[in-house]
């Protein structure tokens, strides 16, 4: 999947002169990729199993294979487990929360800012939840019942 931002798309769409090359150039991107697509991509990307996922996810297993299969509308918060547990950048979480069609996350929220410092640390879901507490924040990351 190319990595561009939306600076360099609007910097290329200005600068072409033909609509349908653009579009061609950036082919990938103007996919339509799925949510079940994207998590496919991403588990061969990170060279990662789905009952991994599932074990570093703290999240019911049953539950993430149904996010897998494209059974269940995931939450932003299981959705934010998941990328935790893939070890996924912070653009590779945006962009899973952006196919996952539920908000992303904001550095002016102070519970995202948390999220966001633990996804460019590399934290796991523990240190994560750990995180919220010492700035007031709750504990969220995987199946905390």
């Amino acid at each position: 999947m190319p990595e561009k931002d939306t600076l360099q798309l609007e910097n290329e769409l200005a600068a072409t002169e033909n609509l349908e090359d653009f579009f061609e150039d950036n082919a990938e991107i103007f996919s339509g990729f799925t949510l079940v697509q994207y998590l496919e991509y991403l588990l061969k990307e990170k060279n990662l199993s789905k009952a991994e996922v599932c074990r570093k996810s703290l999240l019911n297993s049953v539950y993430v294979y149904h996010i897998f299969a494209g059974r269940k509308k995931p939450s932003q918060i299981k959705i934010l487990s998941i990328a935790v547990a893939m070890n996924l950048t912070v653009k590779e979480t945006q962009r899973l929360l952006y196919f996952a069609k539920v908000e992303k996350l904001y550095v002016k929220n102070s519970w995202d800012s948390v999220i966001l410092f633990a996804l460019e640390n590399n934290f796991d879901i523990e240190r994560t939840n750990n995180l919220p507490e010492k700035f007031s924040e709750t504990p969220f990351l995987g199946d905390l019942n």
